[in-house]
């Protein structure tokens, strides 16, 4: 018995003796309350037994949740549902487990994700955080960056939504409503304002040509006599003249163009 009691023992101290670190993880040691200052890579590895703990601490990219409870700067109450995404650094490993206590989203992302959060929406109206929340997601990004330190890695923070109370909701969209409209209006107006300025600039041009060809031909009267052979279609005409009858009258050539074979001679 005493024996098989003592090979049992040196087994269960064998079992004890090593750990494994998963990937995606770092080790931090404890032995009999005190924390090693180096943390163990990702593998297998031996330590003290019974007296010697390895933590496996994630150093993965990680993804938690909030609500912030804002007021804007017209002293509007907004709620913003926020993700945030960090990483645990693995220089930071030891030092975020011997110093702080829990979760590291609770005790230090998400007061400082929070208070940035705040301290933007408190200089904005409730309807430019609607209309600008890219622009208020990379501030707070970089204000919470700054407040964590190098610490932790902040990789993004996502907006997923922003509510308003349903009296400023109504208040917002009644006014997008009017300034769609107002927009409309104005484009209306330009539209007709360019309408006419065309007319008249065709009206303008069309003067301009008329008196062109008037002055042309008072210049030169020829230039319709011109005009009248290079278009004449070979008939000639009964009449030329104002009148049909005395010296005005012109007897017919022919009923033909003057380069028929059988024109009358």
């Amino acid at each position: 018995m005493g024996g098989a009691l003592v090979i049992f023992v040196l087994i269960i101290a064998a079992s004890s003796s090593n750990y494994v670190v998963q990937p995606g993880y770092r080790g931090v040691q404890v032995t009999l309350g005190k924390v090693s200052p180096v943390f163990k890579p990702e593998g297998f590895g031996f330590k003290l037994p019974f007296i010697s703990a390895v933590v496996p601490q994630s150093i993965r990219q990680q993804t938690a949740k909030f609500e912030a409870d804002c007021y804007s700067s017209d002293l509007q109450q907004v709620k913003i549902d926020v993700r945030v995404l960090y990483r645990v650094p693995q220089a930071s490993v030891v030092s975020i487990f011997r110093e702080y206590a829990g979760d590291p989203f609770q005790t230090l992302i998400k007061p400082r994700v929070a208070e940035a959060i705040k301290e933007l929406t408190a200089l904005r109206s409730a309807e430019v955080i609607v209309q600008k929340r890219e622009e208020v997601k990379s501030r707070t990004l970089e204000i919470a960056r700054q407040k964590v330190g190098a610490l932790l890695v902040l990789d993004d923070i996502v907006l997923e939504d922003i509510n308003l109370t349903k009296g400023l909701e109504a208040a917002i969209e009644s006014k997008m409503v009017q300034e769609q409209e107002a927009a409309r209006a104005r484009f209306a107006q330009q539209q007709a304002q360019t309408e006419a300025s065309t007319a008249v600039i065709k009206a303008r041009g069309e003067a301009e040509s008329i008196n062109l060809r008037g002055k042309a031909l008072r210049d030169n009267p020829g230039i319709l006599e011109l005009q009248i052979v290079e278009r004449w279609d070979g008939i000639t005409p009964l009449v030329v003249g104002p009148g049909a009858t005395g010296a005005n009258m012109l007897l017919p050539l022919g009923s033909r163009k003057t380069g028929d074979k059988d024109a009358a001679p």
